[in-house]
């Protein structure tokens, strides 16, 4: 039983990847028609091409990765200090910044839109990685996650026996802080990457199709009079198989991390 169910929800996760594929591999017509394809055609390659080329797909994927990496090391990083901050250290209203760090949560992201385009466009960042990475290099989400993490796996008389030794305020956060804290920090990074490779709302103001990110790039092969479904499909492919190629290839160290700081934590 335990089996049957495992096959059925993996049956369910891999279908939409699936058929994906399979309309990739049609052409437009054959698509529109009833019932859809349900097995693969002989027109992959020729839609991956297309898709390759007039997408940009590849400046795309470059872009990505660097926004994305950025991102995550960014936000990993500075996430991980502030949580440490709010968890663990002393200071004068400490409780009503992490009420507002908080609040930030509640503010729909489309409000901030027409100041934020006003900034970079005063700064003339229009159309260059900065201006999709800088503004989420923190999130409210992760220092609210570190905090609430640290606050338990990180017993403050190993910070106390840190400062007798001797160790300043960023030996205590590099040799004691962040070893204590990688599992979370391994969560936060996957969560944050996938976030931002698949990000489409900002990067798409910010962003045209001289320089665009993975999904700035596939609006570009939905224009026209009849948009060809087979192409943005693939597409839509290629911008998802790096990601499954990072988590197939990097799994086991992903997880295996995660156990071993758990462990130690």
């Amino acid at each position: 039983m335990s089996y049957a169910v495992l096959i059925l929800f993996t049956a369910g996760s891999l279908f939409p990847l699936v058929w994906t594929a399979v309309a990739a591999s049609r052409d437009n017509t054959r698509l529109s028609q009833t019932p859809p394809p349900f097995w693969f055609g002989s027109d992959l390659l020729p839609n991956l091409q297309t898709a390759w080329t007039d997408a940009h797909m590849g400046l795309a994927l470059l872009n990505t990765a660097v926004v994305a990496g950025t991102i995550t090391v960014g936000t990993v990083l500075f996430c991980t200090i502030a949580g440490f901050a709010f968890a663990k250290l002393r200071f004068r209203f400490r409780e009503v910044l992490l009420m507002l760090v908080i609040g930030t949560m509640m503010i729909p992201p489309q409000l901030s839109v027409v100041p934020l385009f006003m900034t970079i466009a005063e700064l003339e960042w229009t159309n260059q990685l900065q201006s999709v990475i800088l503004p989420t290099l923190v999130s409210a989400f992760g220092v609210f996650f570190m905090r609430q993490y640290l606050v338990e796996a990180l017993p403050s008389e190993i910070i106390e026996a840190a400062r007798v030794d001797g160790a300043n305020s960023i030996r205590v956060v590099w040799h004691v802080v962040f070893p204590a804290a990688r599992p979370a920090m391994a969560v936060l990074a996957m969560l944050t990457f996938v976030q931002a490779w698949n990000d489409f709302f900002w990067p798409i103001i910010a962003l045209t199709q001289d320089n665009p990110t993975v999904q700035v790039a596939l609006t570009g092969l939905g224009r026209g009079y009849i948009p060809d479904q087979s192409v943005i499909m693939a597409g839509a492919l290629l911008g998802t198989l790096p990601l499954l190629l990072a988590f197939t290839l990097f799994g086991k160290q992903i997880v295996g991390g995660i156990m071993q700081g758990a462990v130690k934590g």
